[in-house]
């Protein structure tokens, strides 16, 4: 099989798995430009508290140091536009926490796609490893970066999870796609808490997670400032306003991932519930899911910032 018969193969086997995307970049050293940004971010203090966004700047800003022989990034997105929302009036969740944990989902499907292809030197990522992904799905022409800091895909939105299969093979490369976000700025009049902003009067935007409800809700050890907490609204895990508000959301389509499915519990939880939730309901309630990344004790402020 050649490199375009392979490389079609691959997309092939990611889309009958479920993914709704795939697209193949070459690996090489991430373009100058973006690692200027991304340090200028990092030494501003953009990333807050998430201090593991400075580890390892050699191996982002170059993956080929990742995986010995690298030639190609497989690059995927899955859908994780809800099927199933909470009712409205009762306490929210951002849309990609109601099913389980993506990291599993993602990389689970990526192995099967290494091993259905009968690949037995690769590496697969899903935020699990100092990979720059919307770089990545840029590269492969998935989608662009858009004013939100999401990887929006054409026609379909932004709710995606992106994963990376790593192959030391040589494939057919696609090409990256300009933005098509136009003048619109609905994402940055929509974020409540101003975490997005214009750069000096330019179309581009900086993004300041100490500013941000997901940040503050999911990554925050400590007690959410005031005049952050009094924008939360019903939502006492993460914030998708800035998703929501996207034009291009409105092509999106909820998926049919089982996994990605909330459970009928879940569904079934109102206020009253969350004020008396214990640690045992948190464990059952949340087994397998990304929402144990804020902990027992995260969640518990939440809701009480949120409701009391």
């Amino acid at each position: 099989m050649d490199k375009k018969q392979l490389s079609l193969k691959i997309k092939a086997e990611a889309k009958n798995l479920g993914f709704f995307a795939c697209g193949i970049a070459k690996a090489n050293a991430v373009d100058p430009d973006v690692v200027a940004s991304y340090k200028k971010w990092i030494g501003q203090g953009g990333h807050a508290t998430m201090a593991y966004l400075e580890n390892y700047p050699d191996k982002r800003f170059d993956p080929r140091l990742l995986m010995d022989g690298l030639q190609s990034i497989v690059s995927v997105a899955l859908n994780y536009a809800p099927a199933n929302t909470l009712p409205q009036g009762e306490p929210q969740f951002a849309a990609y926490a109601l099913g389980k944990d993506y990291h599993d989902v993602v990389k689970g499907k990526l192995r099967q796609l290494a091993e259905i292809l009968g690949f037995d030197t690769y590496r697969a990522f899903c935020d699990s490893a100092p990979v720059l992904e919307r770089y990545w799905a840029v590269k492969a022409g998935l989608g662009w970066t858009g004013r939100n800091h999401q990887l929006i895909i054409p026609h379909a939105g932004s709710m995606f999870f992106l994963g990376e299969l790593f192959l030391p093979i040589e494939l057919c490369y696609d090409e990256p796609m300009p933005s098509r976000c136009g003048k619109c700025h609905a994402c940055v009049d929509a974020c409540p808490t101003h975490a997005l902003s214009f750069v000096d009067n330019t179309a581009k935007t900086q993004f300041d997670a100490r500013n941000c409800l997901s940040y503050q809700t999911i990554e925050n050890r400590g007690d959410i400032p005031s005049d952050l907490s009094d924008k939360m609204g019903d939502t006492i895990y993460g914030c998708d306003r800035c998703q929501t508000a996207c034009p291009w959301n409105r092509f999106s389509q909820p998926t049919d991932i089982p996994e990605l499915q909330p459970t009928d519990e879940l569904l079934n939880m109102k206020r009253e519930d969350w004020l008396l939730l214990t640690e045992e309901d948190y464990r059952r309630l949340f087994k397998g899911s990304a929402v144990k990344r804020a902990k027992y004790s995260g969640l518990m402020r939440n809701i009480h910032e949120a409701l009391d």
